[in-house]
């Protein structure tokens, strides 16, 4: 394989992957599902599937990956070749490519907000107001998600090590500096105790069957596993790194900054008496009202959006990389025609869903607009799916010697782990996802 299509270390690497399972996920996504779904019981949940269900997920994706060190069709047939297993990898890349239709949308939301904060368009606004004027804005929406695409589209095209990497290791430390600065005033805002107890404090009698499927297709999406992206990712990983303290790393940065994002939302929140149930508009109408309260805040303002436009673009590389990757295999000549190519479509296929609160507003399936069903198809039924299918291609498919060398590989670990982690994606996995779903069916 070329070397500038490999990740130049394992730090690299793993800010790459972070940011992939970062980005929105945790920062955008996650604190409006938890207002949403059960504040303090919801996000119990989900550091349970995260730590039980989606970190093994994510090593499994790891070895899948390294051990043939192709992209995500490639590398299911190379180890189940005339097979249909492959088809794993293909519907990972077009729910990728459904994926990053309506996340790149949400992109284009945080590409005008920085816009407009640097111009300073954001001074004495009526946030709500001002978040439902923006989306139902036909040419600002589809303006500002093509931007985006474009942004992605000119990192991905230079390559992995380039490219991806090099962009990620400036963006991922500026936006945890500038988070902590905004949890630290959140804090400090009057009823912030009681935006705390809701985000931390459990209520089990608010869980129900959607509520579990929400926490299990968070941890999916938040961790960017079910749909092979870190199968390609790690597919750029020399044998020497290890792959268990890497995907242990990845899951950690992911939970902190899910418990910062909720620490700087949630007390907010309460601070000003709205709803944690606003839904994917909370992070835009909640965090300049915080900033609002701080001394420079709209200095302080500007610099997150900025970080935060970087941490969206890192999960957006990602997911575009998987489909790009699928197309030039290893010739990495076309490179750069595909990554424009595959911009292109992902951005005709997401106009519904930049459309889906203005134009297109009164189109709605089971009580959700477009963007809403795109969302939940991805989240809630390819991610759960898709981490079922790998569960069981990886604990049925490959040689118990080739998972545990490259288990072992890059550190020092109790055989003890690795029997543990073949027992939960072999045995335990499976059965909570086919529970979760049937459970779910039961509650429609």
């Amino acid at each position: 394989m070329n070397k500038a299509n490999q990740w130049s270390s394992r730090f690299g690497f793993i800010l790459a992957s972070a940011g992939a399972a970062i980005g929105l996920g945790a920062i955008w996504k996650f604190p409006y599902v938890t207002g949403t779904s059960g504040g303090g019981a919801f996000f119990f949940l989900f550091i349970l599937f995260t730590l039980f269900i989606g970190m093994p997920l994510l090593l499994a994706e790891f070895i899948i990956g390294r051990n043939t060190g192709k992209e995500a069709i490639s590398a299911y047939k190379a180890i189940a070749p005339g097979s249909n297993w492959a088809w794993i990898g293909r519907i990972g890349v077009v729910s990728c490519l459904v994926l990053l239709s309506f996340y790149s949308v949400v992109g284009g939301w945080v590409l005008i907000y920085a816009l407009m904060s640097i111009s300073g368009q954001l001074i004495g606004q009526s946030y709500g107001s001002l978040f439902d004027t923006v989306i139902g804005n036909p040419f600002i929406v589809l303006g500002g998600q093509l931007l985006f695409l474009v942004m992605t589209v000119f990192v991905v095209s230079k390559g992995v090590q380039h490219g991806i990497e090099r962009a990620n290791k400036y963006m991922m430390p500026l936006l945890f500096i500038s988070f902590l600065i905004i949890v630290g005033r959140s804090l400090t805002l009057e009823n912030a105790t009681e935006g705390l107890l809701f985000f931390l404090k459990p209520d089990f009698s608010e869980i129900t069957a959607s509520s579990v499927l929400y926490a299990l297709g968070q941890s999916f999406f938040a961790l960017c596993v079910g749909l092979s992206c870190m199968v390609t990712y790690s597919s750029y990983l020399g044998k020497e790194v290890s792959l268990t303290k890497s995907a242990s790393s990845i899951a950690f940065l992911n939970l902190f900054v899910s418990l910062l994002a909720g620490l700087a939302i949630f007390p907010a929140v309460f601070s000003f008496g709205l709803e944690p149930a606003e839904g994917p508009g909370l992070l835009f109408v909640i965090l300049p009202a915080v900033f609002e309260q701080m001394p420079f805040g709209t200095v302080f303002l500007s610099l997150f959006l900025v970080l935060f436009l970087f941490a969206t673009l890192t999960s957006a590389f990602s997911l575009l990389e998987i489909i790009v990757a699928s197309l030039t295999k290893e010739e990495q000549e076309k490179r750069v025609r595909y990554s424009w190519l595959s911009g292109l479509i992902v951005f005709l296929v997401g106009i519904p869903s930049a459309l889906s609160f203005g134009v297109f507003s009164h189109v709605s399936f089971g009580g959700r607009n477009l963007f809403d069903v795109a969302d939940f198809f991805v989240s809630n039924v390819m991610l759960p799916l898709g981490s079922l299918a790998i569960a069981i291609f990886l604990s049925f498919k490959m040689k118990k010697e080739v998972l545990y060398k490259e288990f072992m590989a890059g550190g020092t670990i109790s055989t003890k782990w690795f029997e543990l982690w073949l027992f939960l994606v072999k045995y335990v996995l499976p059965i909570i996802i086919v529970i979760v779903f049937i459970n779910l069916l039961r509650s429609y």
